[in-house]
């Protein structure tokens, strides 16, 4: 009786607040918390981006995150300069893991009850995952970040982000990035880069748009879980994309 009345509470306080996705997965670059040219976490932006987050939460939304480990090592440059491929995304996979610690520690600290699940087991710094647990957490009101990837090499922080979104049900996969959306071509580099609000799974994959690595795509594809691309450092987009506002792009 008590989880069915708790339940509809988190109900009710979703439709007051106009929430457009119940439960959201969103995926962050590691490269999102460095500090200006350099390398790490910067506590800043760790700050702000808890702060986003908050807010997200307080609406009733069910919150899951996938961080990647740019920020501290990528093993895809690590193969590039000669290390064992396998060996390196293991590396990649441990960055995660930092990056979500830090993440949880900036939650917790304003009142954002945050679990950390990682998919390589490391007990006495995160629970493994467990799809079910995941799901309860969620339920009960907790931000669920996962880390360590998928627990594999050979496979992106993106395509764990889709895995984990479809494993959890999540209602659209949010991908936070250093652009307003997705482009025919590098907008950094081209004046005349043009914008797309909407894609087709396919488009994305038959113009190697580089917005995820393509088993991501193709797995969202598969389960029709749509997928939105949009700038982390406008303030309150995260906020904006559950309330379903129009922004970035919508990969559908």
């Amino acid at each position: 009786m008590r989880a069915a009345t708790s339940s509809s509470i988190a109900s009710a306080r979703r439709q007051r607040s106009g929430l457009s996705y119940r439960r959201v997965l969103l995926k962050l670059s590691g490269e999102a918390l460095m500090p200006k040219g350099g390398n790490g976490i910067d506590p800043e932006v760790l700050k702000a981006i808890a702060r986003q987050l908050k807010d997200v939460h307080a609406l009733g939304c069910e919150l899951a995150i996938v961080i990647g480990g740019g920020n501290i090592f990528r093993g895809v440059a690590g193969s590039a300069q000669g290390m064992d491929r396998a060996s390196a995304d293991y590396m990649g996979m441990l960055a995660t893991v930092i990056n979500s610690l830090a993440l949880q520690d900036a939650l917790e600290s304003i009142g954002v009850m945050t679990r950390v699940m990682s998919a390589i087991s490391m007990q006495q710094v995160a629970e493994p995952y467990i799809r079910r647990r995941a799901t309860r957490h969620l339920e009960k009101g907790r931000a669920v970040i996962f880390a360590a990837g998928t627990g594999n090499p050979f496979f992106t922080t993106d395509t764990a982000a889709s895995l984990r979104a479809v494993e959890i049900g999540a209602n659209i996969l949010l991908k936070a990035t250093n652009v307003d959306g997705i482009y025919d071509k590098d907008p950094k580099k081209h004046r005349n880069a043009k914008r797309f609000t909407k894609l087709s799974y396919i488009e994305c994959l038959n113009r190697h748009l580089k917005v995820m690595d393509s088993t991501a795509i193709s797995l969202c594809m598969d389960n029709s879980l749509p997928i939105l691309v949009f700038s982390l450092h406008a303030s309150g987009n995260i906020k904006r994309a559950v309330m379903g506002e129009q922004i970035g792009t919508i990969v559908q």
